[in-house]
């Protein structure tokens, strides 16, 4: 079977964004008031329920792991907004300007994804989900490392580059799962 990595990723990727500018309409930016381990605990909690249901095969409230790995793109992308993003500026966000932010992390993110699918041959696609799902989990337990030694490292890449290798192995979840 053929497969199309760009038009993948941007389906994925439209659904993502239109849950996440919805929710802005409803919500405003109160994510502005997360720091970021709060953050980066939301994203814990999300990647830990994916990683139940995987291994209890069943869900006592309804939602799958879909909604989850949505979830998982888009607050690695309010991650790396409030990366950018200093104290002073203001807890509610004009929604154009949201919207362009998020488009630029997830154009950063996805030219990372495309070097990186050049040097590894799109491996992803022989993956397991659940092997996803443990990245993402490694991932964030290394961010909390960082936090925690107040973003102080020796040979790290920093908490963008973890965020943006979260959100990609979400949306090769998503795109293995078949979310168009």
């Amino acid at each position: 079977m053929a497969t199309n990595t760009s038009l993948e990723y941007d389906a994925v990727i439209v659904v993502c964004r239109s849950l996440f500018l919805k929710k802005t309409n409803d919500y405003g930016t109160a994510w502005r008031i997360l720091r970021p381990a709060s953050i980066t605990d939301q994203l814990f909690i999300k990647a830990q329920r994916i990683r139940t249901l995987e291994e209890k095969q069943v869900s006592l409230v309804g939602d799958g792991v879909v909604p989850e790995y949505i979830g998982i793109v888009n607050y690695c992308v309010i991650a790396m907004m409030q990366l950018e993003l200093s104290d002073e500026d203001p807890y509610e966000l004009d929604p154009l300007r949201v919207e362009a932010l998020f488009d630029e992390k997830i154009r950063e993110t996805r030219e990372l994804m495309f070097a990186k699918n050049h040097d590894y041959g799109e491996a992803w696609r022989e993956m397991r989900i659940s092997s996803l799902t443990d990245l993402i989990l490694m991932k964030l337990l290394r961010v909390k490392q960082i936090e925690d030694n107040k973003g102080v490292t020796l040979a790290s890449e920093g908490v963008n580059a973890n965020y943006q290798d979260m959100l990609n192995y979400a949306v090769f979840a998503l795109i293995r799962l078949g979310v168009e």
